[in-house]
């Protein structure tokens, strides 16, 4: 399914993959939704970035 409407794609959905210009930013599975994650990736950040993020706190 393509949609904007998040609460539609996340309400029938096991996965979900973002994508930004034409480019997949992210993959996420049912657990780990949040619009603020789908957000983010959807306004250009990246799954690679975020893994970037939580290996510097670490």
């Amino acid at each position: 399914m393509i949609s904007s409407e998040m609460p539609e794609v996340m309400g029938i959905s096991d996965r979900i993959v973002v994508m930004h210009e034409g480019e997949m930013t992210g993959v996420l599975n049912r657990d780990e939704f949040s619009q603020e994650l789908l957000m983010r990736y959807a306004t250009g950040g990246s799954a690679v970035e975020e893994l970037k993020q939580q290996s510097a706190q670490e």
